[in-house]
């Protein structure tokens, strides 16, 4: 019988039916489902069987009718925005009724409002999704899988619209027949602090993650990078590293941080079927690690004495002010793990054994990697010997003069719970281990963590800040350029509380650099390039990079804005992608045309279709300030609702109410970011908004902070900002006078559209600007 104690909750199970305050969200709800309610007006959904498996589906009810978002797990991760995609990321998924909700779902958002009259048989109000917009105020549902004791869980849907959640230890040995917080669901009006609360709500509660505001940044994070992949592959090697740090500096923009991926270490092909694998690229993913020791390609000599990893680390530091060198490894040292015939990795107790996927894995698209492992196998670290093998790593690369790691490959481990306890405490324990030795070898926790896109590492992450969202940037793949954006955006709806998004690589020289440096500009992550030695658009880095090398970095994850979450801005046709950020004193609006450029999923050498020149698809939208939410946080006091919109590609300043609205129109790959001011009123006359570096993708991120006072001149209004370049405001009228740091300056003023603006010196120091009315 289906349960519920606590009255005051707003959520109960009453005549078949999950409602909360007296609204139907789900019908004919199964008789063995349970609530185990939650502070703050949330609920665990539970459920209990007859018997005990390893492995439980379990009917919740039925959903129709209602516009809904899901994020998708393809293998691990977000088509499970977010479902799963593959084993590793998250992409989103868009429907109307539980049959669109995929295997491996790990989040579920749903907009509803209430209907003009209850179905037949209900005592409550039935949720749609497709009442117009006069309709009562729209609000939102959240469900999320969540990890109960030993099993991590997962939503889907069936042909019948029945909303099912599955939940799964990844051990035959581990059992169970009862869950009580499976799946956890709650609801507001506003979709971003749903999220926001309900994810903290589940830190508290659990124990086992802590949100991106409880953890330290690396340092580098807002600097300029640039990662050996792209450029080099496998192929990498000393000399090429050189040639990119060279062909860098020389433009003016050194890197201040690189990332050494894979093709450095040692390792061993070792394979039954090498043919087999070389025709599905796999060759390396059976190779194993030997040693700890960089190749040959990064030994040599110079003046008359050996060049060692250490050597070369030293040098490229002294000659090009790199900051930080991060080295890539997996989760398992190299792909296919550590030899487990090599004398130095013997103590590890590596031994061979096969990845088991799930079958909301297997739902999806499976990738290529994976299959070669399931082949041939993985040699697989001892879970007793991890922290070992982690701080001997580690500390290899510390006394190397390397700062940190890139760690992929890590939802590989959900696979090989089998025996160890399940991938839940599988994946916790290698965390645990990984997290601890970075932060005991490196400086702070440097890392940077890949292919983890799952509820097991996202709810388990105690410590890492920083974490890959998206499939590669993929330079030769068409079909991925609008899905990256998009699935980015998405997917850090959810991974966004926890972790700081990393948008992955791109190059500054691709016929897409534009529209992917836009998106980095606004989606509070890190820049970083990785083009080929002497293949650069500065142009495009100068948009993202001050001269010293910082970045503008907004302080969020960028996320779609409210009236984007239930529209597929890749495959319908008619929708744009907008993305919202908020910065120090301002916000940050990107827009992009996502359409006809792909599909969902992505899929490599999948067909491209491109709009012809003289049929350039364009589309049409509109933005508002509203798009940029918790605006008011940034804007304080003397804000009476109207903002300044500045359009980074036209140049154009607009001032507008908070709920004004801007047409755009874009074309195939098109975009345009928005710096939105919120126009506070100072001694009830004077009205000012700044705007930044009118010359940077994101001008408002070099504000860092504003105020006014009265001085014996008249009324001052003081900026501090960095950088250097055009500098722009909004103003009612003209100051009487400007200076930079004390210094008086010549001050532009247009006054048709109230646009101040004033030219910042050379130097990138933090500076105080003053204007005087």
């Amino acid at each position: 019988m289906a349960t519920f104690s606590v009255a005051a909750c707003p959520w109960e199970i009453r005549d078949g039916c999950l409602m909360v305050r007296d609204q139907v969200v789900l019908s004919r709800v199964a008789r063995n489902i349970t609530l185990t309610p939650l502070k703050d007006g949330a609920v665990f959904v539970g459920a209990t069987s007859r018997s005990s498996s390893s492995r439980h589906v379990f009917n919740i009810g039925i959903l129709r009718w209602v516009s809904s978002f899901s994020t998708v797990l393809y293998g691990l991760c977000m088509m499970k925005t977010d479902c799963c995609f593959k084993v590793w990321w998250m992409i989103p998924y868009f429907g109307d009724a539980a049959s669109k909700v995929p295997e491996d779902t790990q989040m579920l958002l749903l907009e509803a409002r209430e209907a003009s009259a209850p179905a037949s048989g209900f005592k409550g109000t039935m949720l749609t999704g497709d009442e117009d917009e006069d309709a009562d105020e729209l609000f939102y549902v959240l469900f999320l899988p969540v990890l109960d004791g030993p099993f991590r869980t997962s939503l889907q849907g069936t042909d019948a619209d029945t909303l099912q959640f599955c939940a799964e230890s990844g051990d035959p040995n581990v059992q169970t027949s009862e869950f009580s917080e499976a799946v956890m669901i709650n609801t507001n009006t506003n979709p971003f602090d749903l999220i926001k609360k309900s994810v903290r709500i589940l830190e508290k509660h659990k124990g086992t993650f802590s949100c991106i505001e409880h953890k330290k940044l690396p340092a580098q994070v807002d600097l300029l990078g640039w990662s050996t992949w792209d450029a080099f592959y496998d192929a990498v090697d000393r000399i090429g590293i050189e040639d990119g740090l060279k062909s860098l500096s020389e433009g003016g923009f050194p890197p201040k941080w690189l990332v050494i991926d894979d093709g450095w270490q040692n390792i061993l092909h070792d394979t039954r079927d090498s043919v087999k694998l070389a025709d599905v690229e796999g060759l390396k993913y059976v190779s194993r690690q030997m040693n700890f020791d960089a190749n040959q390609k990064f030994k040599g000599s110079g003046q008359g004495k050996p060049i060692e990893l250490r050597e070369f680390c030293k040098s490229i530091k002294k000659k090009y002010g790199v900051k930080y060198v991060y080295a890539w490894h997996t989760a398992l040292g190299y792909w296919g793990g550590v030899s487990p015939t090599s004398e130095v990795m013997k103590k590890y107790m590596a031994k061979i054994i096969y990845p088991v996927q799930s079958p909301g894995n297997l739902s999806h698209v499976v990738c290529g990697t994976i299959l070669c492992v399931e082949d041939e196998g993985v040699a697989f670290i001892e879970p007793s010997r991890i922290r070992d093998f982690y701080n001997d790593f580690h500390r290899y690369l510390t006394s190397c003069g390397v700062d940190g790691v890139k760690v992929d490959d890590q939802n590989l481990l959900e696979t090989l719970g089998s025996g160890y306890g399940g991938r839940v405490a599988l994946t916790r324990e290698f965390l645990g281990a990984l997290e601890e030795s970075v932060i005991n070898n490196f400086m702070d926790i440097s890392l940077i963590s890949s292919m983890c896109m799952s509820t097991d590492y996202l709810y388990s992450a105690k410590k890492v800040a920083v974490a890959r969202v998206s499939e590669d940037f993929m330079p030769t793949e068409p079909t991925f350029q609008t899905t990256h954006i998009a699935g980015v955006a998405c997917t850090c709806l959810l991974a966004g509380e926890i972790i700081v998004p990393d948008w992955d690589m791109f190059h500054s020289n691709h016929y897409t650099a534009k529209f992917h440096a836009a998106a980095r500009a606004i989606g509070g992550c890190a820049v970083y390039v990785s083009d080929k030695p002497g293949e650069h658009d500065f142009h495009v880095i100068k948009r993202l990079v001050l001269p010293d090398g910082s970045i503008l970095r907004a302080r969020y994850a960028g996320r779609p804005t409210r009236d984007c979450l239930f529209s597929d801005p890749v495959t319908d046709g008619r929708s744009l992608m907008k993305i919202w950020n908020l910065n120090k004193t301002t916000g940050v609006l990107g827009v992009f045309n996502c359409q006809r450029g792909g599909i969902w999923p992505p899929i490599r050498g999948a067909p491209y279709n491109p709009p012809s020149e003289s049929e350039p698809f364009i589309i049409l939208g509109a933005v508002s300030p509203r798009d940029v939410e918790f605006l008011g946080e940034v804007a304080r006091e003397g804000w009476l609702g109207d903002c300044a919109l500045y359009s980074y590609t036209t140049g154009v300043l607009s001032r507008m109410p908070k709920e004004g609205s801007l047409e755009v129109t874009l074309r195939f790959l098109g975009f345009e970011v928005y710096t939105v001011s919120p126009i506070r009123v100072f001694d009830e006359k004077h009205q000012f908004a700044p705007l930044g570096l009118l010359d940077m993708y994101n001008s408002g991120g070099a504000v860092e902070a504003m105020n006014s006072s009265l001085c014996s001149s008249g009324h001052k209004i003081e900026i501090r900002a960095r950088g250097c370049g055009r500098f722009g405001a909004y103003s009612n009228s003209k100051p009487r006078s400007c200076s930079i740091d004390g210094k008086e300056e010549d001050v532009g003023y247009n006054a048709e559209n109230g646009m101040l603006t004033i030219t910042l010196p050379p130097e990138c120091t933090l500076r105080t600007i003053a204007f005087v009315y």
